[in-house]
């Protein structure tokens, strides 16, 4: 027999939150679905709602550890990996990989049932050797070449072994395609250059997925009973030419011998915001396939591939 008191909400800590994927999610999970919402995030949250806790603080200190210890958090979601192509290597290792590792910690030590990691496809690596499309099964060999992507490698072994050694948490990896739309990072940022770099010969099928789109995987990561890693795709494959004069592009072709130099200086020198580092994404091909993803979570992009492309216009 009922007792009338309504059922209490499931309380999910997010990390990351205070950026435009974070503030989705929270969103989403909040307002749609009565999720109880707690923020950790070194970053203020401007314009945060009062029914939203958020806790400005470094995940690696005793006051984030302090967040799990009542005990009642139903799930974390990670998003609070940090990109920074001109931050130290040091601060950036220290603050992803020990960051992280005290989120496992917390979480088993206090019985967290649910956590979603929020890695990238990008950790398979572009490479020319590439299969077609590749599977979770394959490995992760990006930071081979592109050293700035070991972090985001570690963590996703790190969790992958937490999904395999603790048995008694659902632990969910999404590996998404390149995220576009009103948002502030690497691929995005690269598309709204009004003359960004190609390498001459160079046209690389690429994958997009819409910042809402990657929201709704993470929600769906969230539903009792899913765990696993998941690679999330988009509305389809087309060559990076394509993208670039969909939004009316006008590339510079820079021959690859002299690539890099030119593009270290640019970057150095504060003209370009394109990393170097990022110069295989645009030269070499890493598509992935998300058919485990439409089979057991139910995922399906509601975005096509006009509207996922023009997003990245879309104000921030």
């Amino acid at each position: 027999m009922s007792s009338g008191s309504p059922a209490p909400s499931k309380k999910v800590v997010i990390t990351g939150i205070s950026g435009r994927l974070g503030r989705i999610v929270a969103r989403r999970l909040h307002h749609d679905l009565g999720w109880q919402i707690v923020g950790l995030d070194r970053r203020a949250m401007h314009g945060k709602p009062k029914d939203i806790e958020h806790h400005q603080v470094d995940l690696r200190s005793k006051k984030a550890r302090d967040v799990f210890r009542a005990g009642d958090v139903d799930a974390l979601v990670h998003l609070g990996v940090m990109h920074d192509p001109r931050a130290r290597p040091a601060e950036l290792y220290s603050w992803n990989i020990t960051g992280t590792t005290k989120l496992l910690e917390y979480c088993q030590a206090y019985r967290v049932p649910k956590v979603v990691l929020l890695s990238s496809a990008n950790v398979y690596g572009p490479r020319p050797d590439n299969p077609q499309f590749l599977t979770e099964d394959a490995p992760l060999l990006a930071a081979q070449r592109f050293p700035q992507m070991r972090d985001l490698v570690e963590i996703d072994h790190l969790v992958s072994t937490f999904l395999w050694r603790a048995r008694d948490v659902e632990t969910v990896i999404l590996r998404p395609v390149h995220i576009v739309g009103p948002v502030h990072n690497a691929p995005s940022n690269y598309l709204r250059i009004e003359h960004p770099p190609v390498l001459l010969g160079f046209d690389p099928m690429v994958q997009l997925v819409h910042v809402d789109d990657v929201a709704e995987a993470i929600v769906l990561a969230l539903q009792p009973g899913r765990r696993g890693i998941y690679n999330v795709v988009g509305p389809g494959e087309v060559p990076l030419s394509a993208v670039l004069g969909e939004l009316g592009r006008r590339p510079r072709r820079i021959p690859h011998p002299v690539a890099k130099p030119i593009l270290s200086a640019a970057f150095r020198l504060g003209i370009s915001s394109f990393p170097v580092n990022e110069l295989d994404f645009i030269q070499y091909v890493c598509m992935v396939d998300g058919r485990r993803a439409a089979a057991e979570l139910g995922f399906k992009p509601r975005f096509g591939l006009r509207d996922t492309i023009r997003a990245v216009d879309e104000p921030i």
